[in-house]
C-alpha cells in the first residue's frame, strides 16, 4: 500500500519556491518528473498513446517497499503555474499500487500558460534542478524524467542550444553522480507528431549511484524497457570489461572464475617454491617464460576479451596497461597488445597477458599460519586492472541512426558527443590468490606433540614405579627397591653407616662410602 504524505498543491508550492519539503516523513527516494508542456500535445492525444501507461509500469519496477516518492508534471515554471507540479506524494509501506499511480496520471493533460490558450513551453534543466534542491532536499536518489527532447523554454527554437546547456548541468552538475538515457519508439499523432520519447534517469550523490546500480542488477526495469540504456556520466569508469576466456595452468596452480566474477587461483603450497614456464610467442608467453627462467614464481598465461560496456559509444584509440594488486604490492601484467581500436558498444576484443602470483606474500608449508589452515587455504583477495588512457570516444553511428529515426531534425546526438577532458578508464576485475594447505604440518605437529606427551607419561611412570637394585654389603647380597629420585643409607651388621645409595631414571650409584667399608653395587 502507499501512504499520502502530502497534498499535491502542498508539494506544488514547495517545489515553486524553490525550499526543501521538510513536511515529507521520510526522505524521497525516487522522483519522477513527466513532461506535459506543449510539445507533448500528441502523446495525451493521441488515443494509442502508451506514454502514460509507460510511466506507470517504470514507478511500478522502480519502487520499492521503504522507498518514498513524488510523481510531478513539469513544464516551466510561470507565476501562477509552479513547475514541477506534484500528482502524487507518498511513502511504500508495500508495493505500490498501478491503481493509485494511474489514477494520479489520469487527469493530467498538455498544459497551457496562465490566462492564456498558448501552450506551455519546456525546461528540463529547471525540472531536474528544482527536484534536486526541493524534492530530495539535497539527500540522495534517484530523479527520473520523461521527455520528448524537446528543451524550449520560453518558446526558444534553439533547442539544440538548450540542451547543450541541459547536458552540461548534466556532466559537470557535482551531485549527479550517474546519467543514463533510454531513447523509446513511441509514435504518437495529434496536433503534432513524434516518433519517439527518452527516459532519463539521474543518480543524485554516491547512495543514489548505489541505488541505480542495485535497480539495474535486480533486472526489474529491463522487464519494462528492453532497450539498453545509453550512458551519459560517467564516462571515465567501467569503459570495459575484462571476461576470462580460457587459463593455461601451471603446475600446482588452478584457476576458476566465481559466480560473481572473481578470478580464484588455487595455489598447492609446494607450488610456492617452484614455476613453471609457458611457450613463448608473443611478449607475454616471453615476460613468463623470462620469470620462469630467473627462478620466479609462478606465471600464468590468460587469455581474455576485453568487451566495450559503454554503450552507445565506439572507443576509437586508447593504450593498454595493465596490474595486479595484491597484498599491498603492485606487478604490471604483461599484455598481448598495448593498444585498442575501433572497439563498438558491445563488442569484444581478444587479449593476452601473462601474470606472475605472488606465492612470497603467502605463508610457507611449515610456517605456524600454515598450520593453522591446514584442510583449508590463506587467502589474498585484489584485483587486476586494466588502464586506457589517452581514450577517444565517439557516438556509433547505430546510435546515431537510431536517434534520427527517433526524433528527425534533433541534433542531440551531437550533443551525446562525451566531454573532451574525459579521456581515460580503467576495468578491474577481482581477484583472489588462495594457497591450499593440506593436514602434513598439523599431522606432523600433533605427532611431536603426542609423542612429547607419551614420553612425559612414561617417564612419570617410571619416577613412581620403585627400582629393583642390589647391593653387596661385607658379603652379604641385599635386595632393595628403591623410587627414582631417591636416597637410602646403607648399614653393616653391627648397625654402622658405610654408604649412601643414590638412585635415578638412568642408574644408581654409592655416596659417601666409609673408609675401610666393604660395599660395591650388585653381587
Amino acid at each position: 500500500m502507499m501512504r499520502a504524505l502530502m497534498r499535491p498543491s502542498a508539494l506544488a508550492l514547495a517545489c515553486a519556491l524553490g525550499a526543501p519539503v521538510a513536511a515529507l516523513a521520510a526522505p524521497v527516494s525516487h522522483v519522477f518528473l513527466v513532461q506535459n508542456s506543449g510539445w507533448m500535445e500528441p502523446f495525451y492525444t493521441d488515443p494509442a498513446s502508451q506514454y502514460k501507461a509507460l510511466v506507470t509500469e517504470v514507478v511500478l519496477a522502480a519502487v520499492q517497499p521503504g522507498d518514498a516518492l513524488v510523481l510531478a508534471a513539469f513544464n516551466q515554471s510561470l507565476p501562477g503555474a509552479p513547475s514541477p507540479k506534484a500528482l502524487l506524494a507518498a511513502k511504500v509501506d508495500d508495493k505500490p499500487q498501478r491503481a493509485a499511480v494511474a489514477a494520479a496520471l489520469a487527469p493530467l493533460a498538455a498544459a497551457r500558460k496562465p490566462g492564456s490558450s498558448a501552450l506551455a513551453d519546456t525546461d528540463l534543466g529547471e525540472a531536474v534542478s528544482t527536484s534536486i534542491t526541493s524534492a530530495l532536499g539535497g539527500k540522495p536518489g534517484l530523479i527520473w524524467l520523461f521527455t520528448n527532447n524537446k528543451n524550449s523554454p520560453n518558446n526558444d527554437q534553439a533547442t539544440a542550444q538548450r540542451n547543450r546547456e541541459f547536458y552540461e548541468l548534466i556532466h559537470h552538475g557535482g551531485s549527479i553522480k550517474k546519467a543514463l538515457a533510454f531513447p523509446l519508439h513511441m509514435p504518437v499523432h495529434g496536433r503534432y507528431s513524434a516518433n519517439g520519447m527518452m527516459i532519463y534517469v539521474f543518480a543524485i550523490q554516491d547512495e543514489g549511484k548505489r541505488e541505480l546500480d542495485a535497480l539495474l542488477r535486480s533486472g526489474r526495469l529491463q522487464k519494462v524497457i528492453t532497450e539498453p540504456p545509453a550512458r551519459l556520466k560517467p564516462l571515465d569508469q567501467d569503459t570495459v570489461r575484462l571476461l576470462p576466456v580460457k587459463v593455461e595452468n601451471v603446475p600446482g596452480v588452478a584457476f576458476s572464475t566465481q559466480p560473481n566474477g572473481t578470478l580464484r587461483a588455487d595455489i598447492d603450497a609446494a607450488a610456492a617454491a617452484s614455476g613453471a614456464a609457458p611457450s613463448a610467442g608473443d611478449p607475454a608467453a616471453a615476460a613468463s617464460t623470462a620469470a620462469h627462467a630467473a627462478g620466479g614464481p609462478p606465471a600464468a598465461r590468460i587469455q581474455w576479451r576485453l568487451e566495450n560496456t559503454i554503450y552507445p559509444y565506439t572507443i576509437t584509440s586508447a593504450r593498454l596497461a595493465a596490474r595486479s594488486v595484491l597484498a599491498g604490492a603492485e606487478k604490471p601484467i604483461a599484455l598481448g597488445a598495448d593498444s585498442v581500436q575501433g572497439l563498438a558498444p558491445g563488442k569484444s576484443l581478444p587479449l593476452a597477458s601473462s601474470m606472475q602470483l605472488p606465492v612470497a606474500n603467502l605463508p610457507g608449508k611449515w610456517s605456524l599460519e600454515a598450520v593453522q589452515a591446514a584442510g583449508s587455504a590463506a587467502v589474498l583477495p585484489g584485483a587486476i586492472e586494466v588502464q586506457l588512457s589517452e581514450q577517444k570516444l565517439e557516438l556509433s553511428q547505430a546510435f546515431r541512426d537510431r536517434m534520427a529515426a527517433l526524433f528527425p531534425g534533433d541534433p542531440l546526438p551531437d550533443i551525446f558527443t562525451p566531454p573532451s577532458q574525459v579521456q581515460g578508464s580503467r576495468a578491474v576485475l577481482p581477484l583472489e590468490v588462495r594457497m591450499q594447505f593440506g593436514l602434513a604440518p598439523l599431522l606432523a605437529l600433533l605427532g611431536g606433540v603426542a609423542a612429547l606427551l607419551l614420553g612425559a607419561a612414561a617417564l612419570a611412570v617410571a619416577a613412581a614405579r620403585p627400582r629393583k637394585v642390589q647391593v653387596t654389603v661385607e658379603g652379604e647380597l641385599r635386595t632393595l627397591h628403591v623410587k627414582a629420585g631417591n636416597s637410602q643409607p646403607l648399614f653393616d651388621k653391627a648397625g654402622n653407616k658405610v654408604a649412601v645409595l643414590n638412585t635415578t631414571l638412568f642408574g644408581s650409584t654409592l655416596t659417601d662410602l666409609r673408609e675401610g667399608a666393604q660395599v660395591r653395587l650388585g653381587r
